[in-house]
């Protein structure tokens, strides 16, 4: 059990009745904010603390200070930082304070922001969009005659992406002089120094070029701050840039440091355990109360929340790094296998590959175009080319670059990590449930998703020696209770699968260890529930099934049931019902998937809400077998 503190609504109401200067206030108010963003992080089991402390300053003062409500505008393009900015806007009174305890939950606060929180006016989460997003609201508002001040915080890892810089010439060209573009300048990204990933050069310069005003300043200093926004006020002819230099992790002392060769910052996402958030809050407490005794204050008086974080479940099944030991293996027997990484390498399970083979480790940073470009080039002078980023990313932004490789017939082979549904908490930006459709009209591409541990190896031989075509491996990150066993002499065929549960009267096909698992269940409940006799099969081929051992599997069934960890459009059921269809049968389809943008919160939740869960698969598949 952890104790975890937060600062009422009516300690943010005495704050504003102190007799402040509008920097002590903001200050005193910011380090508050991180007192709750810290508590809302630990208590959801998820966030990101390190963007969010080096930012809160900066949404502080413009929330307090600069913002003409409703009028003006704020949003993050980079979204990881929102839980502080939750964490503002309720310390403000614009979201009800009973948010605070609702951070990734179903109907409560997204992981990453999403418009249907109140106050928050564009959905981000995918990097690049922001300055695009605010051109389009000044010309809207400049049609109905609106005048609005626009303020975008960026972060400086997402400036490695193309958009952003695609957007800045015709800003500058149309005078949208409206917006007020800031950069959270905190020089760490997901995994490390941005200057070593793909270092930025010097900005000023290039934003300057790009026909912008452009200033700097310490983002973390309020007063410096707030002297840049009084001095924006003067530009009327040309949209700004402020870049703010500030420190990821602001705030605690042990989360700012981060030593010139180390290779991975602690704090960009995850929660803290207990000895870390009871140093940070300690720290962070004692902070706000110097702050408030040298303006003759009383000390915080704080809410007490006793948190027991949640058990993972026995025997779990982790494939990223299994995946990273398969990925070895393969790089040892071939010397021209090289892996391409967009800034995840922790969670792509790339780590070892770097340590082990650096000269073919080539980190391409937030680029997703680029990399996947670059090992189209590398494909064509003869090296095996493995690029990795998660799913969401990998199989959208460079759609177009993954069909050209493929029209040069080359092999590379694409990997997906946090595919699907889960992990929820992150929200839909991150929950890649739309990758097959993406990709399934590739040519040549073979999509596969392994379905536990002994699987993963097999998928990844099979792409590396099995194939001469290219690949897209879909993998899920989150760790998953396995409960049924592949048999000993299993071997990948395309387009076959593999019974994991032997049934009588119906036949439902999934994939990948979140699905067939709540399959497994369904058939064991609806045997002794419904006495309905459930065969589960595991077809590990997201694009292609093979007629002949489809007919064979399905011969004498009514009902086939599809399983898809992924939009019911365009994904593996499509393709089976497809093949019935050409087989000119009479049997009956019913797809389980999801059918709406998929909701956040906590996994098992938001299983149960797009009734992809046991319970549910078995309530749907008893009302069609018994009606």
């Amino acid at each position: 059990m952890t104790e975890l503190f937060y600062i009422p609504k009516q300690e943010f109401e005495r704050l504003k009745e102190l007799n402040l200067t509008p920097e002590n206030y903001t200050n005193i108010f910011a380090t508050c904010c991180r007192i709750n963003t810290l508590y809302m992080i630990a208590k959801a089991g998820s966030g990101h603390i390190g963007s969010s402390f080096s930012s809160l300053d900066i949404v502080s003062w413009l929330f307090l200070q600069e913002l003409n409500l409703p009028d003006d505008i704020y949003y993050s393009s980079k979204g990881h930082d929102v839980p502080g900015l939750y964490a503002v806007l309720i310390a403000i009174g614009l979201l009800e304070f009973d948010l605070i305890h609702k951070l990734r939950r179903l109907d409560g606060l997204p992981g990453h922001p999403d418009i249907s929180t109140p106050y928050i006016v564009t959905n981000t989460g995918s990097l690049g969009m922001g300055i695009s997003k605010a051109k389009g609201m000044v010309k809207a508002q400049r049609l109905k005659g609106k005048n609005s001040q626009i303020y975008v915080l960026t972060g400086d890892g997402e400036l490695q992406e193309g958009q952003f810089w695609e957007s800045l010439q015709s800003a500058a060209n149309q005078n949208l002089h409206e917006i007020t573009a800031i950069v959270d300048y905190n020089k760490i990204q997901s995994d490390t120094w941005v200057a070593k990933v793909s270092d930025l050069g010097d900005l000023e310069r290039k934003f300057t070029a790009f026909g912008w005003y452009v200033s700097r300043c310490n983002g973390n200093d309020i007063y410096a701050f707030s002297q840049v926004m009084a001095e924006l006020k003067t530009i009327t002819n040309q949209p700004k840039i402020v870049i703010a230099d500030t420190i990821k992790g602001k705030g605690v002392s042990f989360m700012e440091k981060m030593e010139e060769n180390q290779r991975l910052y602690k704090f960009h996402s995850g929660a803290p355990d207990e000895e870390i958030y009871t140093k940070a809050v300690r720290e962070l407490i004692a902070t706000v109360n110097n702050l408030l005794a040298q303006v003759g204050a009383e000390k915080l008086t704080l809410e007490k929340v006793i948190y027991t974080k949640p058990q993972p479940p026995a025997r779990v099944e982790k494939l990223i790094p299994v995946y990273s030991e398969a990925l070895l293996k393969e790089a040892r027997n071939h010397s021209q296998l090289v892996a391409l990484d967009a800034d995840l390498a922790l969670d792509c399970g790339l780590i070892p590959f770097e340590e082990q083979f650096p000269e073919r480790f080539v980190e391409c940073g937030i680029a997703e175009q680029d990399m996947v470009s670059m090992a189209g080039g590398m494909a064509l002078k003869g090296l095996l080319p493995v690029v990795h980023s998660f799913a969401c990313f990998l199989s959208s932004r460079p759609n177009e670059q993954i069909y050209n490789n493929a029209t040069e017939r080359t092999k590379i082979i694409y990997v997906g990590s946090l595919a699907g549904l889960l992990p929820a908490g992150p929200g839909h930006s991150h929950q890649c449930v739309r990758d097959i459709s993406a990709l399934g009209g590739v040519p040549g591409l073979i999509m596969l998703e392994p379905s536990c541990a002994a699987e993963v190896a097999l998928a990844l031989d099979y792409c590396v020696n099995g194939t001469s075509q290219s690949s897209y491996l879909r993998l899920v990150s989150i760790p998953c209770q396995i409960p049924y066993e592949l048999p000993r002499d299993y071997k990948l065929i395309l387009g076959q699968g593999v019974t994991l549960v032997e049934g009588e009267d119906t036949i439902l096909f999934s994939y990948g260890p979140v699905m067939l698992p709540q399959a497994y269940q369904a058939a064991k409940i609806l045997g002794e529930k419904y006495n309905i006799s459930l065969k589960v099969v595991n077809l590990p081929w997201l694009n292609y099934v093979d007629l002949n051992w489809l007919g064979a599997v399905t011969q004498g069934f009514t009902w086939v049931f599809t399983l898809d960890n992924h939009y019911i459009s365009g994904g593996q059921g499509e393709k089976i019902a497809s093949g019935l269809a050409q087989l000119g049968g009479k049997v009956k389809v019913k797809q389980f998937g999801v059918g709406d943008i998929p909701k956040c919160g906590q996994n098992d939740e938001v299983l149960q809400v797009h009734r992809l869960d046991a319970a549910s698969l078995v309530e749907d598949i008893a009302k069609v077998m018994v009606g």
